[in-house]
């Protein structure tokens, strides 16, 4: 299957690559669905092994934000971002390019952090963009609240 079609299968809006070599900022971007309100969904850094590992995950983590905003009655669309990089490489200047990119979409996507960043992250990424949420000046570090209802949950099973 090529991308194309992969991003057709998964049914999404829009998805970007963003390449900015003087931050050190390779990663994609994917909206999913934007129905219900704006896309949310974090940030994730992994080094993935080819640019194609890392289109899959975008794509299949920002359609399953559009079913968990939606399953929790929420007016958000789903979005996901990933950050092609080894977690030993980031830096300032990549979050603040991230936000450079998330501007683009013009507020049709909030980030936030995610595997292997953190509310440091977001507030670099902060310096460039108001579409940034789970800030540690506001809400903090929302995968503690992640974690506990999870487990609220496989206890209630």
């Amino acid at each position: 299957m090529t991308n194309i079609e992969m991003i057709r299968a998964y049914g999404h809006e829009q998805v970007a690559y963003f390449n900015n070599e003087k931050a050190g900022l390779k990663a994609i971007i994917a909206l999913h669905n934007t129905n219900l309100g704006p896309a949310v969904g974090g940030c994730r850094l992994w080094p993935y092994e080819s640019e194609e590992a890392a289109l899959f995950d975008v794509l299949r983590l920002s359609r399953g934000m559009s079913h968990k905003n939606a399953a929790a009655g929420m007016p958000l669309g789903g979005a996901k971002g990933v950050i092609i990089a080894h977690p030993s490489q980031k830096t300032e200047a990549m979050f603040e390019a991230f936000g450079e990119a998330v501007n683009t979409f013009m507020g049709k996507y909030y980030t936030a952090e995610d595997v292997n960043t953190d509310t440091k992250d977001a507030d670099y990424m902060l310096r460039t963009t108001d579409y940034v949420v789970g800030r540690a000046d506001v809400s903090g570090d929302p995968s503690p609240f992640t974690w506990q209802s999870f487990c609220t949950k496989q206890a209630q099973s």
